[in-house]
């Protein structure tokens, strides 16, 4: 397995062009299972969760086509597709595959999709998309490792279709969201949304379902209603920017120092973390389409809370603990969304870090260098973390298991050597 080496110290300073976000293009792919015209979608991440997802598509008998003149787009024509399954096999590394539960049941009135994996951080449960499903006219079960779902035929024997309804779940789910989401659009009638998720990716997915021609309102609100169409058509869609690479760089730049320009940037997606991050010391100036971090001395320390959008994101706790670890001061940090989302802290102890865990609670006791040694990634954000606890470590960091991080971030490395770190890949 590859493996990444760091020489710590160093100021960052420079550009860097933030990619499109992996969690609004895993959805975007499977939407375009929801129609039989071409689909292109530009600014999609060159990561593995993505490389998977479109083998997992083309398995399906689906052509999906990577253009080699313009890095990030991929057309997509789901016409041919024949085989509304996903096997375990193509997604035991990825959660996202449950996202394809509700465009096949949507367009085909079937699906069989292999109960989902990726990183080990706590329970993600399907039950939500089920009960969604089911409450849409779908039959569902679990069987094998797989939910096999089909709408039952109307009276003359035709193919059933999904029926609109009022779906409340029990909690904020972003992937359940986007299921009935894709799903509504084609069924028959309105769904209501209620308890949505607000995520910035959901808003965006939207954006790209009403593009081919789906009829919903409320998208970024907690209410979202869909009117179903018989059918959707192709699109050209551009995926938004990435705000928790964003978020992993500016915590990168505060942690080191340094002077940097993020092309792309949203700050209005990432206002809870730029937010403490201005507490804490550094410089943030926002613009359209960029945003300039300074930072200059040691930060500030600063607790937070992870909560649901617009919250405090749980995918950017383990970047700010590493800033907040080599911060003067104490902090504590509640986790609320996952239950083993501090697999990092032993890590960071490793490099010299002062990290209590205590249940669903870290208390941080800043320290003022840390020291290079050998870490293990345990999943995706807990790799971003230690790259940058590396990149302020006295000595050398060596970050073992970064297929991790390979899920989640485009040429990381790459993008970080071009504004000054000493950080290289090593190939196993």
């Amino acid at each position: 397995m590859d493996k990444l080496l760091i020489k710590g110290g160093k100021p960052l300073a420079g550009t860097v062009d933030i990619s499109g976000a992996k969690n609004a293009a895993l959805p975007e792919l499977c939407a375009a299972l929801l129609t039989a015209e071409p689909v292109t979608l530009e600014n999609v991440p060159r990561l593995q969760d993505v490389a998977t997802m479109l083998k997992l598509i083309r398995n399906m008998g689906v052509t999906a086509e990577q253009s080699a003149d313009m890095p990030g787009q991929v057309r997509i024509n789901a016409g041919g597709l024949s085989s509304p399954e996903a096997p375990y096999e193509l997604v035991k590394t990825m959660r996202a595959s449950v996202l394809a539960l509700g465009p096949l049941l949507a367009r085909f009135g079937e699906a069989t999709v292999s109960l989902p994996g990726g990183c080990a951080i706590g329970s993600r449960p399907v039950d939500q998309h089920i009960k969604g499903m089911q409450a849409m006219g779908a039959d569902i079960a679990v069987e094998h490792g797989y939910m096999i779902a089909k709408i039952p035929a109307g009276p003359n024997g035709q193919r059933g279709r999904l029926k609109g309804c009022s779906i409340t779940t029990d909690m904020v789910t972003v992937t359940g969201t986007e299921n009935f989401l894709m799903a509504a659009s084609l069924a028959e009638g309105e769904t209501i949304l209620e308890n949505a998720a607000q995520e910035p990716e959901i808003a965006d997915l939207a954006e790209m379902l009403i593009k081919m021609g789906a009829k919903i309102e409320g998208h970024g609100s907690n209410r979202i209603r869909i009117e179903g169409v018989e059918r959707l058509h192709g699109c050209t869609h551009q995926v938004v920017a990435d705000r928790i690479e964003t978020g992993t760089f500016l915590c990168a730049v505060a942690a080191t120092g340094g002077n940097v320009v993020l092309r792309h940037g949203r700050a209005d997606h990432l206002e809870a973390v730029i937010d403490k991050l201005r507490d804490a010391g550094a410089v943030i100036t926002a613009g359209d389409g960029f945003i300039l971090v300074q930072a200059t001395g040691r930060m500030q320390a600063q607790s937070f809370r992870t909560t649901e959008y617009p919250g405090f994101p749980t995918d950017m706790q383990a970047q700010f603990m590493a800033l907040n670890a080599i911060a003067e001061g104490p902090s504590k940090v509640t986790e609320t969304i996952f239950e083993n989302r501090f697999m990092h802290v032993n890590e960071m102890v490793r490099l010299g870090a002062n990290i209590q865990i205590d249940g669903k609670f870290a208390i941080i006791e800043g320290v003022e260098k840390l020291s290079g040694a050998t870490v293990m990634a345990t999943d995706l954000r807990a790799s971003a973390s230690l790259v940058i606890a590396g990149l302020v470590a006295e000595g050398e960091t060596l970050i073992e298991r970064i297929y991790h991080l390979d899920r989640g971030y485009d040429q990381m490395e790459a993008k970080l050597r071009g504004i000054g770190a000493d950080i290289e890949r090593i190939k196993s």
